[in-house]
């Protein structure tokens, strides 16, 4: 006790004025941040690493803009690296493979063993990663593959990690501003790496190394900050008020996490009709995402002959209003649960929808405004911004289906996510040969049916509500009893029950 009351001597102003779980809220925003920055970074800056390969003319194109295309980037013809097409891709698609295999590991880690490490640890083997990466792009470019799986590796743990926090740290009526703060920082990590890289490359005299460099040192500097700051649960945390303990721990029914989970019930989770749901949702919105994150940038410089800088900057802009609005719907969307105007469960499905149907008729809408580059900006980004809802629903829906295996669920629905995600560059690669405007409406209207076919499937398929297989009450009293005679097994039933087996669930 006397060395608690010390560090509080030490921290003041964090005791019964803060109240922890918004710390930890902003620093899970900040490592998602980090991480998306992280990821980015190299998108842009490979573009001043690699000499432009010249290729023969398109067909002329009927329906293009007016412009041109030379002069579209400042690359200096001496760049280090000749690296073809495929080797670029190989390169960009390495972070991918290594982010797939660490979801389910780093969740059911989170879980059992608390997620702070797991979360901390992970963005830190990325930051090392991203500092060496010019030394492995010098060695050459399966070092640098090597690399980037690597940085894979460590991301992957991030949002399995964060959700078991959160079920940790939010309460029933917090959860969809706390998780859109945290889950929202992508934008935010997609916008300042894009804008801060492209300034140092394009109006600096630094050399391209120099952005992982700085963008290594920053996510350091935030591991620091949160191993010092945030902690699994709130029984642990030595700067927690008592106020702030005697709610989390009448909303959420306890104050420590479980160190005694029983296994992932995959079998449960897997016949679970609201678990496809999400994960078909999720199918929907990723692809939808990964679309306009990764060749909204090719759209604009291909068909509608931005420049670089022109290029960067209204291709950040829906994403910046996409973190408004997902900041503003967090706080709608716990106001209406807590006034009861929605249910949960309707809470998540018409958040969803309105996720889904937005960005899905915006980006069909701007392929027909033409060559008008104020209208398809306009609508791009009112389009997107539609998708900050939902971040208070569908991202958090795994927490209410399973506040005690929502790493897991994170890690299963995410991980799937992802993959789907990473399909639409080969789809855009496939249709979108020559950049035409016809082609690029192909691609948009493909999007426009994915999006809206999972979404109808996630309404008819999503809950709310916490799934039976949460309860791992009933899987304890079965290991009870299989250790048993028969006369005790019947007496233990009637009579008994083991309370370091029983959970209540939230309510």
């Amino acid at each position: 006790m006397q060395e608690e009351d010390k560090v509080q001597m030490c921290i003041p102003s964090l005791r019964g004025y803060i109240p922890q779980r918004y710390v930890f809220g902003f620093m899970g925003f900040l490592a998602v941040a980090n991480a998306y920055a992280l990821r980015n970074v190299l998108n842009l800056a490979i573009t001043e690493m690699v000499v432009v390969r010249h290729h023969k003319e398109v067909p002329v194109d009927p329906d293009a803009c007016p412009g041109t295309l030379e002069n579209r980037h400042h690359t200096d013809p001496n760049n280090e690296f000749d690296w073809d097409e495929k080797t670029q891709g190989e390169i960009l698609s390495s972070f991918y493979f290594g982010y797939v295999i660490t979801h389910i590991p780093g969740g059911i880690i989170a879980e059992k063993y608390g997620g702070k490490h797991v979360v901390g640890y992970g963005i830190l083997c990325t930051a090392l990663g991203t500092l060496l990466t010019p030394v492995a792009a010098r060695q050459g470019p399966n070092w640098l593959i090597a690399v980037r799986f690597m940085e894979g590796l460590g991301e992957g743990t991030t949002f399995p990690a964060l959700n078991a926090l959160l079920a940790q740290w939010a309460p029933p009526l917090e959860r969809s501003r706390i998780g859109s703060l945290i889950f929202a920082g992508n934008q935010i990590g997609t916008v300042f790496s894009g804008l801060i890289a492209g300034y140092i490359l394009e109006d600096t005299d630094l050399d391209w190394p120099a952005v992982f460099y700085i963008f290594g040192l920053i996510a350091i500097l935030w591991f620091i900050a949160w191993s010092l700051l945030c902690y699994n649960d709130p029984a642990s945390h030595p700067f927690i008020s008592n106020t702030e303990k005697a709610l989390l721990q009448r909303k959420l029914g306890h104050l420590k996490r479980n160190r005694n989970l029983p296994s992932v019930p995959w079998k449960q989770m897997f016949s679970s009709v609201p678990l496809w749901g999400l994960i078909i949702g999720q199918i929907g919105h990723d692809w939808g995402l990964f679309m306009i994150q990764t060749d909204l940038p090719k759209y604009m410089k291909g068909v509608l002959k931005f420049h670089v800088l022109e290029n960067g900057i209204w291709s950040s802009l829906p994403f910046l209003i996409m973190w408004v609005v997902a900041l503003l719907s967090g706080w709608l969307s716990d106001f209406l649960v807590k006034r009861k105007v929605l249910s949960i469960t309707m809470n998540r499905k018409v958040f969803t929808t309105i996720a889904s149907v937005g960005p899905a008729a915006g980006v069909v809408a701007a392929s027909y405004a033409g060559c008008d580059r104020v209208v398809v900006v306009a609508l791009f980004t009112v389009g997107m911004a539609f998708m900050g809802f939902f971040y208070p629903s569908l991202k958090v829906n795994a927490l209410d289906l399973s506040p005690n295996y929502a790493g897991t669920l994170m890690a299963i629905v995410n991980g799937i996510g992802a993959i789907s995600g990473a399909i639409t560059p080969m789809i855009v690669g496939f249709i979108a040969t020559n950049n035409t405007m016809l082609e690029w409406r192909e691609v948009f209207w493909i999007t426009f049916i994915v999006i809206i076919i999972t979404n109808i499937g996630y309404v008819f398929m999503g809950s709310g509500e916490v799934q039976p297989w949460n309860d791992i009450s009933t899987e304890g009293e079965e290991e009870t009893m299989n250790r048993d005679t028969h006369n005790e097994k019947r007496k233990d039933s009637e009579n008994h029950q083991n309370p370091e087996l029983t959970f209540r669930v939230p309510d």
